[in-house]
């Protein structure tokens, strides 16, 4: 049966969508986290039907393949061979200093070895919020040689937290005798990503944008986006990484397109706007208050290692001395992904299950409204 109070939550969240992006660009606040607050109010107030419940997964999916075909679409050669050593220098020093940093922060509190490094290589996830820092770059309006390095470095990051996480949680496992390694199903999730990424990326760079002047059409963008969404999932792999596939082997190969992701960046902000609100929405304010000592203490690890890594990496990649400070900072967004991370965790390491659930959310929740703050202000000290 039709339901119209979905029908209805849906042209109301158009237009509160429409009136975030216009006081974004009044006031430069970042539209995701107008978004996100607009959703944490309507859950705590009840507003949303249980209707809407069925969408969150799907558009969350649709929404950020999207955004990792998006992200594809800036790896292009010629921005590789520019800021290719900076990309990956940048990003395996993020991860490395904030797995180090965070773990042996952890352990001198008296946290146990096992559980710190698993926290750590959680904390340790950007792409998490890819579609944050991607919506607040394409706010600011800034197109520079920083933009384009975030963009690589996000665009990798979700492959690096996967490895990470599943290296750390392995070896926790082992010093509790927990579990079974779940390294090879990790690589499994990547391998087999780039390779549905590529099976639908080659043929979409020869065949899309044939029919007009070598733009494609919406109905291929939307076409490539459901087909990677929907086949990622069935096969249990990557829809980021498979996305961001597609989206490099288009740009990189279909020379005859003019505006390769036109269409799609055309169709994403509704997507976005659903998906931001409903996140927003599932967020439990309430969870700040379990954080603690403990929890404070984790937040500001992240924090100070993501600033430490990426000015030493940028420092090692001989990045511009005005951008060296920016680059943690920029990359300081953490959302879903992690939830799930932990949720595996939990399970792999069940006594510590309720210790590491409350404080990724809670901690998710911090970065998730202050994450595009702080991309905001380090995107406009760099332009």
């Amino acid at each position: 049966m039709i339901d119209p109070y979905a029908l209805l939550t849906l042209g109301v969240l158009f237009a509160v969508g429409l009136g975030a992006d216009q006081l974004g660009r009044r006031t430069r606040i970042p539209r995701v986290t107008l978004l996100l607050v607009c959703g944490v109010i309507a859950g705590m107030m009840g507003l949303l039907p249980q209707s809407m419940a069925v969408l969150t997964e799907n558009v969350t999916v649709m929404a950020l393949t999207l955004v990792a075909i998006l992200l594809g679409g800036s790896l292009k050669v010629a921005t590789l061979k520019a800021h290719g050593r900076e990309i990956l220098t940048i990003s395996i020093a993020i991860v490395l200093i904030t797995l180090v940093f965070v773990t042996a922060g952890l352990a001198l509190l008296g946290v146990d070895l096992a559980l710190a490094l698993v926290l750590a290589s959680i904390a340790t996830a950007t792409a998490t919020a890819p579609a944050a820092t991607l919506d607040v770059l394409r706010q600011s309006g800034v197109s520079n040689s920083f933009t384009e390095i975030i963009k690589g470095i996000v665009a990798l990051d979700d492959a690096w937290g996967l490895l990470v996480f599943s290296l750390c949680l392995t070896v926790a496992a082992l010093l509790t005798g927990n579990g079974e390694p779940v390294v090879l199903p990790a690589l499994y999730e990547i391998a087999g990503a780039l390779g549905l990424g590529l099976i639908i990326g080659l043929p979409a760079a020869f065949l899309t944008g044939r029919i007009e002047q070598g733009e494609p059409l919406q109905i291929e963008a939307l076409a490539i986006g459901f087909l990677t969404a929907g086949l990622a999932v069935w096969l249990h792999v990557s829809f980021l990484l498979a996305g961001m596939m597609a989206g490099a082997l288009i740009v990189n190969l279909a020379r005859h397109h003019s505006r390769a992701f036109h269409e799609i960046e055309h169709v994403q902000w509704p997507f976005m706007i659903v998906f931001f609100i409903l996140a927003g929405a599932s967020l439990d304010p309430g969870t700040l208050g379990d954080l603690g000592f403990l929890g404070l203490t984790f937040v500001m690890l992240r924090i100070a290692s993501r600033l430490l890594g990426g000015w030493l990496g940028a420092v090692a990649a001989g990045s511009a001395p005005g951008e060296r400070q920016l680059f943690g900072l920029a990359l300081l967004p953490q959302a879903g992904v992690a939830i799930g991370m932990a949720l595996l965790a939990g399970q792999t390491l069940p006594q510590w299950h309720d210790q590491i659930m409350s404080l990724t959310i809670g901690a998710t929740v911090i970065f998730e409204v202050i994450g595009p703050i702080a991309t905001m202000w380090a995107v406009r000290r760099s332009a």
